[in-house]
């Protein structure tokens, strides 16, 4: 028999699933305070929960969490997770440390079916969605590492679905692990520490009204048709012009931007032309840019452009009016940076 996940319930679901069986309401309160605040995941150790809810747990729910099977830590203290779930797949899980947060970059699926030329992942191809409880599972296996190796652990304050797979292909459950993450009596994220990340499948973008307000950032990469195409094939299907008309459907609240990524590639897309194609394109007081210098992975083709060729374009498009940053390179000594994720262990020394 295939048990249910514990993980898979929201709050009230999970309320009526202890009614149904006769059991009291409020006990889905207390066991969501053992899950989501303490990490704890043995009914044994449920001091308020009685013997019998706790017999009929073991027997018909599914308790366990995914396993972290390896592990390894940067020189800057970003931390890269091999995650495994029960049918033995696995995806990497990134925690990232910054002065003020402590962010989790969390897969949707095991592989990516996009394809994006500069990214790892894609050269694994899909193998299937991530559940529910396979997504919120990185959180709680995360967390339960973090505090077993230092109990003054200070809980993950925000959640980028950033890492393996495009979330937007998995929509159901991604939507569904948001509404998890921001549940006020489970681990209450607020909806600005949440953000989604991607490629611009437009069906799915013109569907947002239907997902929780979380922060929205796009996979751009190119101001221009040829070179986004060659850099992700998904432009072939869903071009800019289709892209930018979907997104103009997404309901902005007040004071948010929409954050398009922009890996910044050596002699590809890095020239004056594409900082005026950037300035044609976006909406200046709804849009933000990230710049993501190129991280190289064994075999990649492409290169990273220079210091002074990434200062000199977020310059242009700073004087430009744009809001512009440039991400801050994490863990790129564990292949744990953005596009090196890969579901397998690769340590450095397989660099060629």
């Amino acid at each position: 028999m295939n048990k249910k996940s514990l993980y898979s319930f929201n709050l009230k679901e999970l309320e009526s699933y202890l009614v149904d069986n006769g059991f009291s309401k409020f006990n889905a309160d207390q066991i969501f305070q053992w899950v989501y605040k303490k990490f704890c995941f043995d009914p044994a150790l449920w001091s308020n929960i009685s013997k019998k809810l706790k017999e009929h747990l073991n027997q018909h729910i599914d308790l366990s969490v995914p396993k972290i099977i390896w592990n390894a830590c940067s020189f800057d203290g970003t931390r890269k997770f091999l995650i495994q779930f029960n049918d033995n797949n696995s995806v990497e899980t990134v925690l990232i440390p910054a002065k003020e947060r402590l962010t989790l970059c969390i897969s949707s699926q095991v592989g990516c079916a996009i394809g994006c030329t500069f990214c790892h992942t894609g050269t694994m191809g899909l193998k299937r969605n991530l559940k529910t409880e396979e997504i919120i599972g990185q959180f709680l296996a995360v967390s339960r590492f973090m505090l077993d190796q230092d109990d003054s652990f200070k809980n993950i304050s925000n959640i980028v679905y950033m890492g393996q797979g495009e979330p937007l292909h998995n929509f159901t459950n991604v939507k569904k692990s948001a509404y998890l993450f921001m549940e006020p009596r489970a681990l209450a994220l607020g909806q600005r520490k949440i953000t989604l990340s991607t490629s611009g499948l437009v069906p799915q973008i013109e569907k947002f009204e239907e997902f929780p307000p979380v922060n929205v950032a796009i996979s751009l990469h190119a101001a221009h048709d040829d070179i986004r195409s060659e850099l992700m094939p998904i432009n072939q299907i869903y071009d800019l012009k289709r892209l930018f008309k979907a997104i103009k459907s997404i309901p902005l609240k007040a004071h948010r931007f929409i954050t398009y990524e922009y890996i910044l590639i050596e002699g590809l897309n890095d020239r004056m032309e594409d900082v005026e194609g950037l300035v044609n394109l976006l909406v200046k007081k709804e849009s933000k840019i990230n710049i993501i210098p190129f991280n190289e992975y064994p075999q990649s083709k492409f290169k990273r452009p220079s210091d002074e060729k990434i200062r000199w374009f977020k310059n242009e498009l700073l004087k430009r009016g744009i809001v512009t940053t440039v991400r801050v390179t994490k863990g790129p000594d564990i292949l744990a940076a953005c596009g090196q994720l890969k579901s397998e262990v690769e340590k450095p020394n397989l660099w060629s």
